[in-house]
This record gives structure tokens, sequence and C-alpha cells, in this order.
């Protein structure tokens, strides 16, 4: 059964639908999806595909929220309220047990800290709770000597960040994102979604792979105490997963900023549009300086734990050298690893967002966004 592609695209952009309806007809049958993109402020792609499904369906959108929760950040470093190159103690004396009070702030939000989790793990409740992971992690020793290595701090650099902007400001950083950046936009990108939206969200789905990628899966070495599984909470005694955790309520009502966003491809792609252009009559949030500074890569290499080569910018994924290198340099965002993918370009003026129900194989950004950026890159720089 072939799937109906809705929505719309502008002029000079019809080579993305076309892409789009591909990308569809490659998935199971009963795949749902969105696809969204501003150039310049202005929406140029807004196509959804799947049984009920609409432009304003919302779905858990993984480590994408770490976008989001950066956006934040960068916006309190560009007034001054954050500067980058402060040790962290500054903000949190608590933070620097253990051997981590010469870490700075710069260092923790390019995954340089070290404390990726803790030794005996994090409750289901604490999972949906920055602030109680926060007190949590800073009594933890860290997996390697702070600002020597990289890794990525999966489940908990939201809560890391966010006790800093905390302390700096007074105000969660869920707060500052919904009166700053989500209301004043509209967004449909929510750290915490309301009861009343409940109706619109679309439960994750758990990943179906072929018998070959289960194979794959089933020869990554995995074990308790890895420093893997101790980032994704896998050795406590009855860990959950990925698709439990976006689909618990707690988790999106409270939306911890590392991974537990609620969001369409429209908000995923509005809030990076508002963040480098202008929209609705309001200038970008990001000054080029800040746009230049959050995209810079800070840490490049072998990621201890994606046990893989991996960019990072400041609170961002260096976007064009981790997954599209045919991207502007400098562009920066972040992927979920339900399959979603969201970023910016500044030099293209490109925002894109992507979401899907279902789990994509490997996780990550789902493989198809390979060809969907190219095809929204290569239009963009045509108009």
């Amino acid at each position: 059964m072939t799937q109906e592609i809705h929505g719309t695209v502008a002029d000079g952009f019809e080579a993305v639908r076309e892409e789009f309806t591909a990308s569809v007809a490659r998935e199971r049958p009963d795949y749902e999806g969105q696809l969204s993109a501003y150039v310049h402020g202005r929406q140029v792609v807004d196509l959804w595909a799947g049984e009920g499904v609409g432009p304003d369906s919302l779905y858990g959108v993984f480590s994408s929220t770490k976008g989001a929760a950066h956006l934040v950040v960068a916006l309190l470093v560009q007034e001054g309220t954050l500067e980058p190159d402060r040790k962290v103690t500054y903000y949190w004396p608590e933070f620097g047990a253990e051997g981590k009070g010469q870490l700075t702030l710069r260092e923790l939000l390019s995954h340089r800290a070290g404390v990726v989790g803790l030794d005996a793990g994090f409750t289901a409740q604490e999972l949906a709770d920055d602030r109680a992971m926060a007190e949590r992690l800073a009594d933890q020793k860290p997996f390697w000597r702070p600002g020597t290595a990289f890794g990525y701090h999966a489940l908990v650099i939201g809560a890391l960040s966010g006790e800093i902007v905390r302390r700096a400001t007074g105000r969660t950083l869920q707060e500052i994102y919904e009166e700053r950046i989500r209301a004043p936009y509209g967004l449909d990108f929510h750290l915490g979604l309301p009861a009343s939206l409940e109706p619109r969200y679309r439960s994750a789905q758990p990943m179906t792979p072929t018998a070959e990628q289960q194979a794959l899966l089933d020869a990554a070495p995995t074990a308790p105490h890895t420093l893997t599984a101790i980032a994704f909470n896998q050795q406590v005694p009855e860990p959950g997963d990925l698709v439990d955790y976006a689909n618990s309520r707690a988790v999106r009502a409270k939306g911890p900023a590392s991974a537990g966003g609620v969001a369409s491809a429209r908000g995923l792609a509005g809030m990076y549009a508002a963040a480098i252009s202008e929209r609705s009559d309001r200038p970008p949030l990001l000054k080029p300086d800040t746009i230049a500074e959050v995209g810079q890569i800070h840490s490049v290499g072998y990621d201890l734990v994606a046990r893989a080569h991996k960019s990072y910018g400041l609170g961002f994924q260096a976007t064009a050298d981790m997954w599209h290198p045919f991207l502007g340099a400098g562009a920066f965002g972040h992927s979920g690893a339900g399959g979603s993918q969201a970023f910016a370009d500044p030099r293209s003026g490109l925002a894109y967002g992507y979401t899907r129900r279902r789990m994509a194989f490997p996780g990550g950004a789902a493989p198809e966004n390979e060809r969907l950026v190219r095809a929204v890159h290569q239009a963009a720089l045509t108009v």
C-alpha cells in the first residue's frame, strides 16, 4: 500500500517532495513521519505521511531535545549571564567533589566532564527529574580525568547544564526556554508537555530490525558496567529502554533537558530558524559571534561512550562533520535516538527538522535524513 504524502513545498523545492515520497516508500507500511525546513526564516518544506498523522502531531525527539536546552545556554552566554571559561564551581560549588573542581563550563558543554552517569545508576523517577540527577551527579567521581577526553553524556548533559542555568538565574532551563523561545514563536517543541496537548502525542514505537541488522546489534560489545552502559543507565537491576522513556508521562510532563522533549518537525525546524534568521519581525535569537561560537568544533575524534568518531560544538553536535559533510562549516544542531534530526546551517540560512514515530536502525539520525538533507540543502542553494 502506497502512503499518501501530505503538505506543501515552495517553488524550487519539488525535488524534496520527491525524495520524501521515495523515502516513505522504502519504509514499513505503518511509517509515520514529518519533514519541515526554513530558508532565511521562510518555511519552504512542510510534509508529513502516515495514517492519522498531521502537521501538528507530536513525537518524542529524544536527544534532539539537547538543541533546545543549549539554545537557552547560548542566549545566556550571549548576554553575559554565563561565561564559558569560568569553572563550573563558580556557579555550582558542590560540583567540585571528586576531582571535578577545575572543569570549565566550556568543557562540560562539549562532553568532557567525565560524569556520563552514576556507578549505581538512576531510578526511572530520577531520569525524569533534572534536579534530582544533578544532585547525585555532583558527588560522582568522573570516569576519566575531566577535560582530557570526551564522551557522550547522553542522559545527563541537560541536567548538568540545567543546574548551572538554575544556579546562575534562579530559573529552570525549561522555564527560560518556554518564556523566551517556545511561547514567543509558538513552537511545537516542548520541554514539558502540557496535559492538554497529550492527545496530539504519538507514542514511540520500537525498532524493527531485519535479521541482518539484528545480528549487527547482537555483535556490538555490551555489558552492564561498560562506559556505554553507564551512560545509558543500563547497569541498574531493571533497566528500561528508550521507547519506555519517551512514552513515560512523567518524562513528557517534566521535559528533562537531555532527551525528554516532544516536538513536531515544524517545531524543530522553526526553533533553528528563529536561532539564525529573522522571523515574525523578530531578529535572530543568536548574534553572528554567538552562532560562530556554538558551531565551532570543541570536541572531535574518538568518543569514549559512542566508541566512534563524533564531533561536538558548544552544547550542540557539529552537524557537518558528524552527519552531513556537504553542509556549511559551523552548522549546529542535534539528532535524536528515535531518528529525528534538527539543525541550522547559518551559511545557507537553512533550518531543518525531521521526526518519525518508529525507532530507526541503528539509532541517532535516521538513515533517510542523508538523502532528505541533501535534497533540501541543494534546493536552498538555488533559491
